[in-house]
């Protein structure tokens, strides 16, 4: 199954929706802490893309079998680096640190004009 998703340059607000639509493809995929993870990993890749480009995103999710592969792809060729917080920062740095801590498997590739970030996890079947 593919799940693809265009969100708007700033729309902050589309976070949500595809968090939802996520869901919704996951429904009978892993066990549901996997797939809320997934969610998350998710919402901070858009987030990521929606506020460090000025271009909006392309999300697509596909399961197959046992495995998620999500990808966010943005039109800013720029590669993203983790970047280590230090205590004073909130919330601020931390998407790719836990993308890479809890995905079983990520990276950025360039992809023409902008490039592809994406995790993939092994969680169940559909």
């Amino acid at each position: 199954m593919v799940w693809r998703r265009n969100v708007g340059c700033a729309d902050l607000t589309a976070v949500s929706e595809v968090r939802r639509a996520l869901r919704d493809l996951m429904r009978h995929w892993g066990e549901p802490d996997t797939a809320a993870v997934a969610e998350l990993l998710t919402s901070e890749l858009v987030t990521n893309a929606l506020i460090h480009t000025d271009s909006g995103a392309v999300v697509t999710a596909t399961v197959t079998g046992s495995r998620l592969r999500v990808e966010v792809r943005d039109f800013v060729s720029e590669l993203p680096a983790p970047y280590v917080p230090v205590a004073d920062d909130g919330t601020h740095g931390r998407g790719l640190i836990l993308v890479q801590a809890l995905a079983d498997a990520w990276g950025v590739k360039t992809h023409g004009v902008g490039k592809v970030v994406w995790f993939e996890m092994i969680g169940g079947s559909v």
